[in-house]
């Protein structure tokens, strides 16, 4: 119990962090939309600062690089996780904007969201009770990263106003999203890295996936709750 109460904050701010990421889920930022629609043609930086922006503040794809990453202490490990996730939210990114393949973006990220929840359940060695084996978790790393690609996608298309220069402003956000995705996967490692030290740790580690669950199933919730507003309206 006194290990509960130790790591009940991190419950607090898993669902703090899935509420506020609720909040801008779908919401591309007017001054960066407005600088993109009204300087058509190629935009090499500022498609980079939208790419690394948009990936450090993403707190859906943050929740699940923070379950990657959990219980990997190799960075041999972290390397080869995070290559596939950055394979499947590239491919995805790339191939949705070229080809101007659209999806309803509520329940994209209501998927997202569910990756979330996904891992925190693999990461509670839930799935052999649950469904009688263990799913391959490289392969799910790589399945949900092309769903967090496509959520990328759906975002970018929101700025895009012409194809002019598409396939550089392209190659760029994607740029910027490795960025990102390198500067906040740092900062997870340090704090994770001193949080494994800590004796805390093995303490903490059903509540901290626990909350990583509920953070999961707010934002799905929230997600599939704009679906059915949108298609009443």
């Amino acid at each position: 119990m006194r290990g509960l109460r130790r790591a009940w904050p991190l419950l607090g701010a898993a669902l703090a962090l899935g509420l506020h990421g609720v909040a801008a889920a779908h919401g591309v930022a007017e001054g960066d939309k407005a600088f993109i629609q009204n300087n058509p043609g190629i935009n090499i930086v500022p498609y980079m600062y939208l790419g690394a922006k948009h990936m450090v503040t993403g707190y859906d794809h943050l929740l699940f690089l923070f379950g990657v990453i959990f219980f990997l202490y190799r960075l041999k490990d972290v390397g080869t996780y995070v290559t596939l996730f950055a394979i499947g939210h590239s491919t995805t990114l790339m191939a949705g904007v070229f080809f101007n393949i659209h999806a309803n973006p509520f329940l994209v990220d209501a998927i997202i969201g569910l990756s979330v929840v996904y891992k925190a359940l693999d990461n509670l060695g839930a799935f052999p009770t649950l469904i009688g084996f263990q799913p391959n978790q490289k392969a799910a790393v790589l399945i949900f990263g092309f769903f967090h690609g496509f959520g990328l996608a759906t975002k970018l298309q929101d700025l895009i106003a012409s194809r002019d220069g598409l396939i550089p402003n392209l190659l760029s956000f994607n740029i910027g999203v490795e960025m990102g995705q390198f500067l906040a996967l740092s900062i997870i490692l340090i704090l994770m890295t001193l949080w494994r030290r800590s004796p805390s740790f093995t303490r903490s580690v059903v509540v901290a996936n626990a909350a990583l669950m509920c953070a999961g199933i707010v934002l799905t919730g929230y997600q599939l709750a704009g679906f059915m507003t949108e298609k009443v309206a």
